[in-house]
């Protein structure tokens, strides 16, 4: 039996689930990005009294890793190392994009294409710049994380000769300056469920991180203004 605790406070909305064998049984949602460091450990505890769960039952945390706000980031994998230490359970390490890709395959199995189909999760990295990768449906990498300035003839290349779906907050900015045929948009709130597959599988697997070194996948330098 598998118990796992799911952090997600990288992006917009941060997400906190309790699955059991691989299905969820308790959610928490935050839509405030600005609260996600006070919505967490409070929402940590309601979601395991709220499935009937104690942290001492846990199998393992996964986080999300990034790329996404860097607080958001830190603030997620502070708090799963230090949960994962006092526990003395292992860490699972998720890499945003590939769950909002994840969650991109499974919602457009029904798409019929003539052309090879790829998927490209986007998050917003502000003003017209966003954090991004391409996956084949299997989540096999075709692009690596990176931070991309959007313009207009961004992935030319790609578009030719393949279909295309862009998905995440930051794909909104991108569908206004995109004219290409072979793009497809998708737009829906972020699910649980698909971190939870991801995290299930790595814990099956054995897939754990060494806490003492896991660190946030930035992509990107972080900037303060004010310094």
């Amino acid at each position: 039996m598998s118990l796992l605790l799911n952090i997600d406070t990288a992006t917009d909305i941060a997400i906190i689930s309790i699955a059991k064998d691989g299905y969820i049984l308790q959610e928490a949602i935050n839509k405030e990005q600005k609260d996600h460091a006070s919505f967490l450990h409070t929402a940590i505890k309601s979601t395991c009294k709220k499935a009937g769960v104690s942290l001492n039952q846990l199998n393992a945390i996964a986080v999300a890793a990034g790329p996404g706000s860097y607080t958001g980031l830190r603030v997620g994998m502070a708090s799963a190392k230090g949960l994962c230490y006092a526990l003395n359970i292992p860490l699972i390490a998720i890499g945003t994009l590939d769950v909002i890709a994840w969650q991109m395959i499974n919602e457009t199995k029904n798409l019929e294409s003539p052309l090879p189909v790829i998927f490209c999760p986007m998050i917003d990295a502000r003003r017209m710049e966003v954090f991004t990768a391409m996956f084949e449906n299997d989540l096999q990498s075709v692009l690596k994380p990176c931070a991309l300035v959007l313009e207009p003839q961004l992935f030319a290349n790609f578009l030719l000769t393949n279909k295309i779906v862009f998905s995440g907050n930051g794909s909104t900015k991108w569908k206004e300056i995109c004219r290409a045929e072979n793009a497809i948009f998708v737009e829906g709130q972020p699910n649980p469920l698909y971190m939870n597959q991801l995290s299930y599988k790595k814990f099956i697997n054995n897939e754990f991180e060494n806490i003492a070194y896991v660190q946030p996948l930035y992509v990107k330098e972080f900037f303060n203004p004010s310094l």
